[in-house]
């Protein structure tokens, strides 16, 4: 029980006696992990909106104007079995007449009833997995070879944009990622390495009397913990104050759960586990 007290009255005399450093690292960290939260948000924000986006891509494939109506069932049929196609729509011409006149808000082929000049498509759905531009490349290649078939089409050039947008992102956050890590330890050892030079002395008396070296750095690893656990805390508790205050109706904010949050601010309390071991481990050499 004396060890334990010891503990706790070092670290709390760390932190009453350096009030100013101890607020500043818990405020630059916080706004480091609030910086990181921000941009976890606006990941997977834009992550669903890909999602969403990209789930209304389809390809349309133009039937050759040789092909008699008896031929469509069978060609529908068959690709309808190509990998990826989840859903394939036949669209006649008087099909096609109707979507134009729903989207022009008036029929231009008036006069043209027994001669309708718009060509005959499947317009064809995929499957998640296949929302991709290789299966998309691969399957306008293998429609492209059918001889009844002739044009397939699709946003090719928006889907590369898409998906280089998406890579783009992810590099980014790795990247911030990483560099957060670095600045949140390298923060966390200098204010520590602070509080440490006042007590060299009692430092080394403590060693004289056979203190242990884990003995001695444990009040810091509790302080690195601590303020670093606070902090990621505190991030997550402005967001939360700032999204009740905040509506947007066309954008829907992806927030992370619960659980995930818990971990996050687990994982930041270890770091500063590791930063108060890096502050004080030239005192126990």
């Amino acid at each position: 029980m004396s060890r334990l007290s010891h503990i706790f009255r070092e670290l709390g005399r760390s932190l009453y006696r350096f009030p100013g450093t101890a607020l500043g690292a818990l405020l630059s960290l916080a706004l480091l992990f609030l910086l990181f939260d921000l941009f976890w948000i606006a990941a997977a924000t834009t992550e669903q909106l890909y999602t969403r986006l990209i789930s209304q891509l389809r390809m349309e494939a133009f039937v050759a104007e040789h092909v008699i109506d008896t031929e469509i069932p069978p060609l529908q049929d068959a690709i309808a079995h190509t990998e990826g196609i989840i859903a394939i729509e036949y669209i006649s011409r008087e099909k096609a007449r109707e979507v134009l006149h729903e989207m022009l808000g008036t029929d231009l082929l008036i006069g043209y009833d027994s001669a309708n000049p718009l060509p005959r498509s499947f317009i064809i759905e995929f499957e998640s997995d296949a929302l991709n531009s290789e299966d998309m490349a691969s399957v306008c290649e293998g429609l492209s070879g059918f001889p009844e078939i002739a044009e397939v089409t699709y946003s090719q050039q928006w889907l590369k944009n898409a998906e280089a947008t998406r890579v783009i992102i992810k590099r980014f956050g790795l990247a911030l990622g990483v560099f957060i890590l670095l600045t949140a330890i390298i923060s966390s050892v200098n204010n520590i390495r602070l509080m440490t030079r006042a007590r060299t002395e009692g430092f080394q008396q403590m060693r004289l009397l056979g203190a242990g070296r884990l003995f001695l750095a444990f009040p810091f690893l509790i302080e690195g913990m601590l303020i670093s656990g606070l902090s990621a805390a505190a991030g997550w508790l402005a967001i939360n104050y700032g999204s009740h205050q905040i509506s947007l109706t066309q954008i829907e904010i992806v927030y992370p759960v619960i659980e995930e949050i818990v971990i996050f601010c687990a994982a930041a309390a270890a770091l500063g586990a590791i930063s108060g071991y890096l502050g004080i481990r030239k005192l126990l050499r």
